[in-house]
Formats: C-alpha cells, structure tokens, sequence
C-alpha cells in the first residue's frame, strides 16, 4: 500500500462543492437580527465582499476556483493524503488508516483554503482591511497571510486566552503585517461589556465575534471575514474532500468511515461533504463522525435553534446547534474548537442523522496526540487530536470486529506552535 500521495496537480479541483445542491431539504435561512426575517444579500453587503455574500447565496453545485487563488493554492495543493502504517502497526489492526495533511498549508492548516478566497474577493472589490476573529489562531494566521498576498490590511481580534497561551500564533500574524488585539478589548462597545467587568475575562469567540462585526460595520473601508460556520466557507474547504477523492481512487480504497474535529465545523466539512453526496444519492454507506471537546460539546449537548453567531447579538440568527450566545467555555488548549454554535449544514447533516458526533476529554485527546506523534512522526494541532482519538476508538473497533475497514480522517493543522499546551499537559500527568 503506497504511505504517501500528493503532489499530482492533476488532483487539485478547478471547482469548489457546494453541498446546498444536493440536500433534500435545506436547512432553515438565517434571520435578520432586527426584523427577523430571513437575510437578503443586501442585509449583508454592510458586512462581507459582495464576491463572497454570491457564494454564500449559491445554489449551484460546482463554483468555479478564480485563477488567482488556483495559482495560490497550487503553492502547497494538493496536500498529501497519508496512510497511517506505523500506527496501523502500533495498533495492530486490520483497519486501513488514512488522513489528509493540511498541516502542509502555508501557515500549518485547512484555513488557508478560505482564507485565500475571502482576501481575494476582497481585493477584487477594493477593501483596504478586513476585520477578523480568532480563538486557537490558525484563522488568524491564515487570513493574515492570505492578506499579505493579496493586499489587504487584516485586523484580528484574537480570544485573550489563546493571546495569552500561544505567542508563537500572535508572532506570526504579526509577522505577516496583521494588528492583533486581545478580546475582549477595550476598543469597541462589544468588547467593552465583558472588559470593564474583567479585564483579565479569558474571552470566547463569540466575543470576538462581536468586536470584529463591529469594527466593519463602523468603519469605511472595513468589511468580515470569518473563518467558518458560514456555507461559502464550508464550499471553499471543499478542496480538501475533492482532492482526497482522487487520491483514494489512484490507490483503490473507499473510505468507510470519515472523521473530523468541529468548533464551528470547517475542516469536517471540507473533507465529508465531497463524500456526504454520495450518501445523499443512495450510491454509499458512509459513516461520518464529527468530534467535540466534552467541554464545550455543541452538537451533542447543546440545543438546536435560531441563535446568535456572537455573544452580543450582532450577528444573524442562525438555525444550529448552540450552547447559547452567553455561554463562555473553560479555556481548554483547543482553542478552535471553543465556540457555542456550530456551522448550520453541519447541524443540519447531524439533526437528520446523517453525520454523528461524539465528544472527547481533553486527556484522551492528548493521549491520541502523543501515540500519533511516536508513530506517525508529526505533532498534531490539540484541535486535531480530536479527530486522531475517534480514528484510534473506530481501528481498535474494526480490531475487535475483525473488520478490514476504511477510516480516514482530516489531520487539520500541526501543533508545532501550540507546543506550550503539550508542555502543560505533560507537567499534569
């Protein structure tokens, strides 16, 4: 069995998925936080590039890549798609074991995919900044890099608990030309609320949601990015999925199982969704799982209703799963995965059963993070590992069962900046 499959640019897709075509029945609209009526396009130019609000309306199946994000992508796409031996080995499975590498992305993650798109719709349009959250900091990272490439100014309010537990994150958007703020801050009315009670509050994405809706609607010049939950974000990671497809066909395997990490469900629906159709079409079986902190557990605990994006109420309503908008989560070192809703498809694709979530201890994850370090040689992200830990619980299942399954799984980003988490967690055992 080949180990590793990538740089074949023939499997790099000209065109993004959009899932929306092929569902039954779609999920409910987003709703005007004023009026609460579904959203227009119109409602939402204040907010985002008119590029990207066509994408998030689009109903058609495939959307075209524009060439000069294809010629960005084409620097580190197709990312390898890995087949597990060594922990296949350790594990001694009869399971097949594979996983996608966005790590290889330039800033060590899938946020890259979307990032690039948005910074360049953006420029199309004559944006001289966009303004941005970020909990862990690959979001950030990515879109400051993407910014850098494209021209465009960046400014990221960044989840004070990460600020604070992951410096190398912050250095590198800075490096890249980002100004990087903690949240909540003092500098907007959002961050207002939350800082003059504490100045030390160890922030939530919904807070710096907030303060980054905020600083577009009030300023000239400013328009959001956001680095998940919405549908056009979901379509661009679509690539991830696309190229997995065929890179599974050049070695004759088709996965059964499908594994993902999920805080606001990007990187799990870049890689399912390409697969989630043909499911929706009769022609698979697959099983799709997507993983959550047990700590901040949206799809498995959380209730499923309209809600808001952000925690002061800026943002549309949104039917998903959500832990609601006031909830803060401890601050777990999985910092992507720390947000109180979840991306509508995904919850959708969960309410009518077709993907199942689980939720992992921060201990167990870890656990799975340093077994794949010693086998697998790369040190994953901490949100990552989350996947990595339901891919070990699905092969030692096969194991039990004595099935020769398929499992493959989206390594979304290494862990060599948040090194700090590991050493914190090794200092507990």
């Amino acid at each position: 069995m080949k180990r590793f499959i990538s740089r074949n640019q023939e499997y790099l897709p000209t065109n993004f998925y959009n899932l929306k075509a092929d569902l039954p029945e779609p999920p409910k609209p987003p709703l005007h936080p004023g009026t609460k009526e579904p959203i227009t396009p119109d409602d939402l130019l204040p907010l985002f590039p008119a590029g990207l609000i066509q994408h998030e309306g689009s109903q058609e199946r495939f959307i075209p890549i524009p060439q000069k994000v294809l010629e960005a992508f084409s620097v580190y796409r197709p990312t390898p798609l890995i087949y597990a031996s060594a922990l296949k080995n350790k594990l001694q499975t009869p399971a097949h074991i594979l996983y996608k590498y966005e790590g290889a992305g330039p800033t060590g993650s899938h946020k890259s995919n979307t990032a690039l798109v948005q910074a360049y719709l953006a420029a199309e349009e004559g944006v001289k900044t966009l303004s941005t959250e970020t909990g862990a900091g690959q979001w950030g990272s990515a879109l400051a890099h993407a910014g850098s490439e494209f021209g465009v100014n960046v400014d990221v309010f960044m989840v004070r608990i990460s600020y604070r537990q992951k410096p190398g994150r912050r250095i590198l958007m800075e490096l890249y030309g980002a100004h990087v703020k903690e949240s909540p801050s003092s500098s907007t009315d959002s961050g207002k609320k939350f800082f003059e009670i504490d100045p030390n509050h160890p922030g939530s994405l919904g807070i710096a949601i907030s303060e980054a809706v905020e600083t577009a609607v009030k300023n000239e010049g400013v328009k959001y990015s956001l680095g998940s939950v919405l549908a056009s974000v979901l379509m661009h990671q679509s690539v991830i999925g696309l190229e997995a497809e065929e890179q599974l066909k050049e070695i004759g395997l088709t996965p059964d199982v499908i594994i993902g990490c999920v805080g606001g469900g990007s990187n799990f629906s870049g890689l399912a969704f390409p697969f989630v159709r043909h499911n929706l079409n009769g022609q698979r079986k697959t099983r799709f799982i997507a993983v959550e902190p047990e700590v901040c557990a949206t799809l498995t605990t959380g209730e499923f209703k309209y809600d808001h994006g952000d925690s002061v109420g800026l943002t549309p309503l949104l039917h998903m799963y959500t832990l609601g908008m006031d909830f803060v989560p401890p601050p777990i070192h999985a910092g992507g995965l720390r947000y109180h809703g979840m991306a509508p498809l995904v919850s959708h694709l969960v309410h009518t059963g077709i993907v199942d979530p689980v939720a992992y201890s921060e201990e167990k994850i870890f656990q799975a993070a340093e077994l794949f370090l010693k086998t697998e040689g790369i040190l994953p992200a901490p949100e990552s590992a989350h996947a990595i830990a339901a891919a070990i619980d699905e092969a030692l299942l096969a194991k039990e069962e004595d099935q020769e399954k398929v499992i493959l799984f989206n390594l979304s980003g290494h862990g060599f900046l948040d090194i700090n988490a590991y050493e914190k967690n090794s200092k507990k055992q």
